[in-house]
């Protein structure tokens, strides 16, 4: 409420320029139009030139309107009312709740102090093997879903946010069609977590701007649990989207674009918000789980090529399943056999293997080469690998994994053909009855 502005200089796409002195970057404005008042950003200042971005959109300003700079940056609420709420890009309910009343806090600031972090040691559950078992999620791990559209990604990212060890489950949504968005809600609701869920929701239809403030509220909310001792599941979907909209954002404001029409500081706004994760000593934390869809399954394209560099890792999720080649934790040697099992890490670097060698067996039959009696036992093998480990539609809790990881063995090999351990094999190698060994 400083500085009244009677001119908007010239409006391009969600983008406003106009003239003004004093005022600061990332800044929160009001433009006010006969019969409204739309909310706009400033995202950059050169001399007294100012642009804002519009978060309700253009359509119906008109260079004659005012605008009154706040003197402060986009806020979000934040409060235990907001558990079991949904709002939308810009902040506001649109469960039919009312308005937080609690405290604003700004978003959009800078990460953790990195002097008050600890090195992730423990382990969040899923319930899915091909996470759990073989690439493990860890507290304060930020790992991206890299997949294309269509790929069941948000059933995924549901159900880990369902089933997971959190004490509150954020919903960053980005782009998302009314069905994905609906398809959330109710799951949510039908599985009893909504009481800790808060979601904040950028459909398709909404003002393109509105996207990018839908991690940065997530995440100002999640530090704010976390400092407060919560452990808290952030969950993004889509960045792939998020990125669409720097770019198109970028291109209003006729920057001099990079790869594919990607902003050139694409890797930063990425970077900004993944390392937003983060174990606090002696708080709480914050894990990131983030879907990237890839246009034309290409890992090259930009938002996943920067994205590898960010993240610890990748689930690699195609045709329906979490493809265990070429997914990765590279926290999970923090976990694996040290807060599970002291047989997990032999078992699932044997269970891979093995699957690998399948592989190898299928890649024979394409070419036409006769098949061997081991060839034959592997094809078996990865029949039942992918059946009982592989399908997303196995929900067990780890030991249960992990015993049926021995057993798949024991169907189809000798313990000597594995090459497990002795005394590993002697405690978990699976005891054929009397019954079955006459």
């Amino acid at each position: 409420m400083r500085e009244i502005v009677t001119r908007i200089t010239e409006i391009t796409g969600s983008i406003a320029s106009l003239h003004a002195n004093g005022v600061g970057l990332g800044e929160l404005a009001e433009i006010q139009s006969p019969g409204r008042t739309t909310l706009g950003q400033v995202i950059r200042v050169s001399g007294d030139m100012v642009t804002l971005q519009v978060f309700g959109g253009t359509k119906g300003l008109s260079t004659n309107d005012r605008v009154r700079f706040l003197g402060h940056p986009m806020q979000v609420k934040y409060g235990e009312s907001m558990m079991g709420r949904i709002f939308n890009g810009s902040g506001v309910p649109i469960d039919g709740g009312p308005e937080p009343v609690e405290e604003d806090i700004p978003i959009g600031g800078p990460s953790f102090n990195p002097a008050n972090r600890i090195i992730a040691e423990q382990m969040i559950r899923t319930n899915i093997p091909m996470i759990d078992v073989f690439n493990s999620l860890v507290v304060s791990q930020k790992l991206p879903i890299f997949s294309i559209p269509g790929e069941p990604y948000n059933q995924v990212l549901a159900r880990v946010g369902m089933q997971a060890e959190a004490d509150i489950i954020i919903l960053g949504g980005m782009g998302l069609k009314f069905d994905d968005y609906t398809f959330f809600k109710e799951t949510f609701e039908a599985s009893g977590v909504m009481n800790r869920v808060i979601m904040f929701i950028h459909q398709a239809s909404d003002p393109v701007v509105e996207c990018l403030l839908v991690p940065d509220m997530a995440l100002a909310v999640a530090e704010r649990f976390a400092e407060a001792g919560k452990r808290v599941l952030t969950l993004l979907t889509d960045m792939t989207s998020f990125s669409d909209a720097l770019k198109e954002i970028s291109i209003s404001m006729e920057q001099i674009p990079s790869n594919r029409g990607y902003p050139g500081d694409l890797y930063s706004q990425l970077a900004a918000r993944y390392e937003k994760a983060v174990d606090i000593e002696g708080m709480g934390d914050i894990t990131i789980l983030a879907v990237t869809t890839m246009p034309g399954d290409d890992v090259t394209h930009p938002v996943p090529d920067n994205t590898g560099y960010i993240t610890e890792g990748q689930f690699y999720l195609k045709n329906g399943v979490i493809d265990p080649f070429g997914s990765l934790s590279r926290l999970k040697q923090n976990v694996v056999s040290k807060v599970t099992r002291d047989d997990h890490n032999d078992i699932m670097n044997v269970m891979i293997r093995l699957y690998s060698d399948c592989r190898e067996s299928r890649n024979k039959i394409a070419m036409g080469f006769k098949l061997s009696k081991w060839d034959e036992t592997l094809l078996a093998y990865g029949e039942d690998f992918e059946k009982e480990l592989m399908d997303l539609e196995v929900n067990i809790p780890i030991e249960e994994a992990l015993d049926l990881c021995w057993d798949i063995l024991s169907r189809h090999f000798d313990a000597v053909q594995t090459g497990l351990k002795d005394h590993l094999v002697k405690e978990y190698w699976p005891k054929k009855d009397s019954n079955e060994a006459a």
